[in-house]
């Protein structure tokens, strides 16, 4: 693995390189000007060709995603980045922001060119408020440099960008969701279709692609699709990024080849360098916490959308969250599923009243006070949301449903001894307190 050649983290941490003038002097703003020298279509074949798929979590091609634009549309059109990043355990977004914001800028500008849209809009979560004035600070440059503003280096091609901070709610990293909010409405995900290529921000053709997605897009011009293809897989092209957390000696965002399972990921000295005080892996949360949890014996497997769907799971917003032997997995899945039933947005029955009941019920097992009949409930009640597998059919709205059910899928059936252990002993085999004091343990 000592070949891989990183190509989105290159410049990172490098003096300056936050600024328009130390982003140029590593070679930034090289690829706008290709790109213009482009035919709108050929930079959308481009992407295609180039296999890069939705970062933010679906993993759907971007390239397709442009082409549902409808050239011809007498609206106009809208690009909005979702910056919201709300799913616990991801934080590669903040560092692309914190580290290289004018890749981004970059990235809009050309895809804007691409999509023929004139107003762009960075939706950024509330809580990211350094990083919204890093932001801020970097299109203020790039209106003075000429990179926005009416005419985008010369071409005559205007363009406006403008960056609007959320209040916090997770669902608004839902695209429709975020749009609602953009529009200053409840953050509700709408019913699809339409689709927001066709019918988004303000009844316009919307595309919304996450952070990572567009700033990837000028090193595709720069390097070629076909040479930014053969970095991955024949499906997934390029390289991605991982935001590694839990317990592992080396926590942080790595950039990844397609090919590079979680075991090396894990273990390998140049990426989180093994697990601290020398334990052994218990499971792994592949791809943010709505995805199924791997066991420890499952943990050869690619870090990529294909090779983790194979397995019916996820990669997800790219958010791998490590626990070792210690963890009690009914205190994590209670703490999960706590998360996801406050950040139900309340629109539909089955979220809406189920996440409660599956936190309540997990809650009653981990203070030893279950009983067998729960584990049956429990997946009765999980089952109403979304069955398992496969993923993305369940029956609400929008995923987030998908997202609170399909963890409590996979760590019943892989880890169901340490449940009913919980539930035959009354108590938790683990060495942390019970109830509100457990309650406060997990907030402190």
């Amino acid at each position: 693995m000592s070949q891989f050649e990183r190509v989105l983290t290159k410049s990172w941490a490098k003096p300056g390189n936050r600024s328009f003038a130390g982003y140029k002097a590593n070679g930034g703003y090289d690829a706008l000007p290709m790109a213009l020298k482009m035919q709108p279509s050929e930079i959308i074949d481009t992407v295609k060709a180039s296999n890069l798929r939705g970062r933010g979590g679906a993993g759907f091609p971007t390239g397709m995603k442009w082409s549902f634009v409808p050239k011809d549309s007498p609206k106009p059109k809208y690009l909005c980045i979702n910056a919201d990043e709300s799913e616990p355990g991801t934080f590669k977004d903040r560092l692309i922001i914190e580290q290289e914001p004018h890749s981004l800028m970059e990235g809009i500008a050309i895809a804007s060119y691409a999509l023929g849209v004139h107003t762009c809009y960075i939706y950024i979560r509330g809580e990211y408020l350094e990083q919204a004035e890093i932001l801020e600070k970097a299109i203020a440059e790039c209106y003075e440099a000429g990179i926005f503003g009416k005419s985008v280096l010369g071409s005559g091609w205007a363009l406006d960008v403008y960056v609007h901070r959320g209040a916090g709610a997770y669902i608004c990293g839902e695209e429709t969701a975020l749009l609602n909010s953009l529009e200053g409405k409840k953050g509700w995900p709408r019913l699809k279709p339409p689709f927001p290529a066709v019918v988004g921000l303000f009844g316009s053709p919307t595309v919304v692609n996450n952070v990572e997605t567009i700033n990837t897009v000028p090193t595709i011009i720069k390097m070629g699709a076909e040479k930014y293809a053969a970095l991955g897989t024949p499906k997934s092209g390029g390289t991605r990024l991982v935001c590694v957390s839990g317990h592992v000696n080396k926590p942080g965002v790595y950039e990844i080849p397609m090919t590079l399972t979680f075991d090396e990921l894990i273990h390998g000295k140049e990426w989180c360098g093994g697990i601290p005080g020398g334990r052994k892996v218990k499971a792994v949360i592949p791809g943010g916490s709505s995805a199924p949890v791997l066991h420890h014996t499952e943990l050869d497997v690619a870090a990529e959308y294909e090779a983790l769907k194979a397995k019916d799971n996820m990669a997800g917003s790219g958010a791998v969250v490590v626990m070792d032997d210690s963890t009690c997995m009914v205190r994590a899945l209670w703490r999960i599923s706590k998360f996801y039933a406050e950040e139900s947005c309340g629109q539909c029955t089955p979220c809406r009243e189920g996440t409660p009941w599956m936190e309540r019920i997990l809650r009653k097992i981990e203070e030893g006070q279950g009983e067998h009949k729960d584990l049956a409930l429990l997946k009765s009640v999980v089952n109403a949301i979304a069955p398992y597998p496969p993923i993305g059919l369940g029956t609400t709205i929008c995923a987030l449903g998908d997202a609170a059910a399909l963890p409590v899928h996979s760590f019943v059936d892989k880890f169901r001894e340490e449940f009913e252990q919980h539930i035959n002993e009354h108590r938790c085999p683990f060495p942390h307190p019970f109830g509100i004091l457990a309650d406060e343990g997990v907030r402190s």
